[in-house]
């Protein structure tokens, strides 16, 4: 399993750091446009310093960036510098980046070791953490894939300072889901300091990014495969979510965005489904009206939203099995269940509804 660093300046003594975890200094060091931009420089200069062979390559920071024809152009790009199976790759961003490159790493010469550095909040709390590594379909998102977990997560907080405050809030979502899922106490936590957090104020950010990668961690390790329905409570929110970004064609609409609203949609589940109380889901609630959307785009488009189209667009989500859709409800903050039942479609439409009501009342930024 994966060791998890969290520190500032997390990429002080590289070099010794990877000796100790069996790591070459051979090294491709994978950038989308705006890392490379952001962090590039001083990353690269620090690993000269060091000793470590580079290979550098750059993609566009979109999601477009996961997808077979870019894989490809970079497999050659590999293949040309002479990178072989005593390299690593040492990815540099957010989810797509992270993504990608650890597919590649999975796959090029049937799996190098991957090192992540994530700079996004969700990366850092989510993405980066755990192995799921894909790319995308035209027919669905990160249907293509491997289990392949990182050697090391080197998570720097500082880095979240180069964020817009929208990708603060999107990252939010991963880690109040953790409060959710399975931390009474950091659900508490979040609630109190949320404002705090998402203006990147310490020690509150640091503890709240390391609780989330921990919490994350254990989860995986001891479902690594997601076999027997632990890993699987990771996805809360998500069944809903992930049919949101398919309507939104994976556009106007961050993850984290439609994970917020999605997780709205799972409390009222849970509500009416008989397993959460009223006290539980307002306590719920009230944590997810803190959260902001940009400019009334998305909270108009939600409204605005088809219930039924909504559901149809659920059945492509990977979490489904069998043709039946799987979600993740809570029995009480903190504990989280996956339902394997079948659930009337007249239930998943009126939690929807729900949602969409009480999502009238979250204020815009």
């Amino acid at each position: 399993m994966s060791t998890i660093i969290v520190g500032t300046p997390v990429i002080a003594g590289l070099g010794e750091l990877f000796k100790a975890h069996g790591l070459s200094k051979k090294t491709v060091v994978l950038f989308d446009e705006h890392t490379r931009k952001l962090f590039g420089d001083n990353l690269l200069q620090t690993l000269h310093h060091e000793g470590f062979q580079l290979k550098e390559l750059v993609v566009p920071a979109r999601e477009a960036s996961k997808s077979f024809s870019v894989a490809y152009r970079l497999y050659g790009s590999m293949i040309e510098a002479d990178v072989d199976r005593s390299w690593n790759l040492l990815v540099v961003g957010g989810g797509v980046v992270g993504d990608l490159g650890g597919f590649i790493a999975a796959s090029y010469f049937r799996g190098i070791p991957v090192i992540q550095l994530p700079t996004t909040l969700l990366a850092m709390t989510d993405s980066s953490i755990g192995g799921k590594v894909a790319i995308n379909h035209p027919l669905g998102k990160n249907l293509i894939g491997f289990f392949h977990s990182p050697e090391l997560v080197l998570i720097d907080p500082s880095y979240l300072a180069s964020l817009p405050i929208r990708e603060i809030y999107a990252g939010m979502a991963e880690v109040v889901k953790y409060g959710f899922i399975a931390d009474e106490p950091l659900f508490n936590f979040l609630d109190l300091h949320f404002s705090d957090i998402t203006s990147l104020k310490e020690p509150y950010l640091t503890e709240a990014v390391k609780k989330s990668a921990f919490i994350k961690d254990d989860v995986v390790k001891k479902d690594f495969r997601e076999t027997n329905g632990l890993r699987a409570t990771l996805n809360f929110g998500h069944t809903f979510a992930h049919g949101l970004e398919k309507l939104a064609e994976y556009r106007y609409l961050r993850h984290g965005e439609a994970v917020t609203i999605g997780m709205v949609c799972a409390l009222f589940l849970s509500h009416n489904l008989g397993y959460l109380d009223r006290e539980s889901l307002e306590r719920g609630l009230s944590l997810l009206q803190k959260f902001r959307f940009p400019g009334g785009l998305v909270k108009r488009r939600f409204l605005s939203l088809d219930c039924d189209l909504l559901l149809e667009s659920m059945f492509s989500d990977k979490k489904k099995l069998n043709k039946k859709l799987r979600f993740v409800l809570l029995r009480k903050i903190g504990e989280a269940f996956l339902l394997e039942a079948d659930i009337d479609d007249q239930k998943v439409l009126q939690a929807i509804q729900d949602a969409m009501a009480r999502f009238s009342q979250i204020n815009q930024r």
